[in-house]
């Protein structure tokens, strides 16, 4: 919910999903988030204020936010990882391919991240990681896999290796916080054993699915920010504000002057 400029952070990701094509979104909760429920949902006391208030244009990005897709909640009782929480949903997907979205991450492209990956998976018909190609020195912080060419940007996942060291790394191609996964990973995740801290890893999962059906790995077009990073949030803070219409204009002669102001310190 932590803002990122002008709306939450888990806002863009819904919107990625919708601008993709996808009408029902699952939503993993924990205690004490109930506020993410009532942001996509309506308020009708604050919708009635901005009526009186003749604020329509507010009124209509409000009732928006509830309207962008139909939404369901399941809460994670326990923090057990990232292959739990998709395990939590299972009951939901039934035997339909499914996304999942981790929403600290934001990615700015012209053709939605969701959406290159759904391409993928339509015409391949197998499981579809996001992946960005990160300098060798960063690989230690994310699950490489090992690929095999099959088109520009386009690889076939033969193996992944969890947060490598550079020497060990089979590659730079790094997993990000986007999948196209098939339900026939819930039975491999519910063998999956518990991993470091005692969570189940969708990493694991994935690399049994790899030994037993085609996966596939797309370089993701786009600009993304790991939101979940504070360096990260607050590059990703300037990049919006810069895009956003009614901001960009004044933030730029802002940031202009700030670095003229330090530039003019640093040189007496």
């Amino acid at each position: 919910m932590l803002p990122l400029v002008d709306k939450p952070l888990i806002q863009y990701t819904v919107e990625e999903a919708v601008a993709s094509g996808i009408e029902d979104i699952i939503i993993i909760t924990g205690r004490g988030k109930r506020a993410i429920e009532d942001h996509f949902d309506r308020s009708l006391e604050l919708e009635e204020n901005l009526k009186g208030t003749g604020k329509s244009q507010v009124l209509h990005q409000i009732r928006q936010i509830s309207n962008l897709a139909n939404f369901c909640y399941v809460r994670q009782s326990e923090a057990l990882g990232l292959g739990h929480a998709v395990l939590c949903a299972q009951h939901l997907i039934g035997n339909e391919p499914f996304a999942v979205i981790l929403g600290d991450e934001v990615i700015d492209a012209t053709v939605p991240a969701l959406a290159q990956l759904i391409s993928v998976y339509q015409k391949r018909h197998g499981a579809v990681l996001g992946v960005q190609d990160i300098p060798r020195q960063d690989v230690s912080r994310y699950g490489i896999v090992t690929p095999k060419r099959l088109a520009n940007g386009l690889h076939r996942v033969k193996n992944m290796v969890e947060k490598p060291s550079p020497a060990d790394a089979p590659s730079t191609l790094a997993v990000i916080g986007r999948y196209i996964l098939p339900p026939e990973i819930f039975p491999i995740l519910r063998k999956t054993a518990p991993g470091k801290n005692g969570e189940i890893q969708l990493t694991d999962a994935l690399k049994e699915l790899a030994k037993k059906s085609p996966m596939f790995a797309q370089e993701i077009k786009g600009h993304r920010h790991d939101a979940g990073d504070k360096l990260g949030f607050l590059i990703a803070t300037v990049e919006f504000a810069l895009k956003n219409p009614s901001l960009g204009t004044d933030f730029s002669e802002y940031l202009v002057s700030r670095a003229n102001m330090i530039s003019s310190d640093r040189r007496k």
